[in-house]
């Protein structure tokens, strides 16, 4: 009886010996993992695919940067834009990192860093309308992204109440498809993309002059992980220092955009 005590000692020992090692790897794992994060990659020029189906793009760019300094990989997660904070709540990605606009009601779903770029949301048009401002909206069809801030800078506007019908698309691309079909009138959209688009298709599109509403972007970070915001923001800060931010901002904007 005693040896057989004796045995079963040594075994419980071996075992606690093993879950120790396992729970450790476990956590160091855990810490190491690389961070996921969820885009649009339909969002040029923040996050999109190239000729070759690679995702690029100044977010693209911006995070491999801030990931270096933080020691970590990034897996860029493409998501269905209309199911963002559902995804981050989840845990199935571990930042919001696409043009993602500060807001008041997002501010209630997620953590943000300070903002990093400005925005706008503006209109466009095709280049031979006969469109100039907000009010010749009225009785025309709207397009926009679902769930964007283009929905939410187009209903705090009483040009909301003159338009005929707001079409909703799963991404800018196909509203602005839709526009030069002429299924649609015009398209409210980030003055970021449409200015990359404008590069590629200036013979196409026109901007009103009257944007709707001005706006900022930031990374949304899960609730209650303040420490992953800190140790994000604190490579974000760094960045900017070191200029590794302007950089990236020339190659993609041509000129620096961050804000400070």
């Amino acid at each position: 009886m005693k040896r057989f005590a004796t045995m079963l000692i040594l075994l419980a020992s071996v075992l606690a010996i093993f879950t120790g090692c396992s729970n450790s790897s476990e956590k160091e794992n855990s810490d190491d993992k690389a961070l996921v994060i969820g885009i649009d990659d339909k969002f040029a020029p923040m996050g999109f695919r190239d000729k070759d189906n690679e995702i690029v793009g100044f977010d693209i760019d911006y995070a491999r940067a801030a990931a270096e300094k933080m020691g970590k990989e990034v897996k860029f997660q493409p998501i269905d834009w209309q199911t963002k904070e559902a995804e981050l709540s989840s845990g199935r990605i571990d930042l919001i990192w696409n043009g993602y606009t500060i807001t008041d009601e997002r501010k209630k779903k997620v953590l943000f860093t300070k903002p990093y770029l400005k925005n706008a949301q503006v209109v466009v048009t095709l280049a031979d309308s006969k469109l100039a401002k907000l009010d010749d909206l009225e009785g025309k069809v709207v397009g926009l992204q679902s769930l964007s801030s283009a929905s939410d800078a187009l209903d705090a506007s009483p040009v909301k109440e003159k338009v005929k019908t707001v079409t909703e698309f799963s991404d800018n691309v196909q509203a602005l498809s839709d526009l030069k079909s002429g299924r649609i009138d015009a398209v409210i959209i980030d003055e970021i993309v449409i200015d990359y688009y404008m590069t590629k298709e200036k013979e196409s599109f026109k901007v009103l002059d009257e944007s709707l509403a001005p706006e900022e972007y930031g990374i949304g970070v899960k609730k209650g992980n303040e420490e992953l915001l800190e140790n994000l923001q604190k490579a974000l800060d760094e960045m900017n220092e070191d200029g590794t931010a302007a950089k990236i901002s020339e190659k993609w904007f041509g000129e620096d955009k961050v804000l400070k």
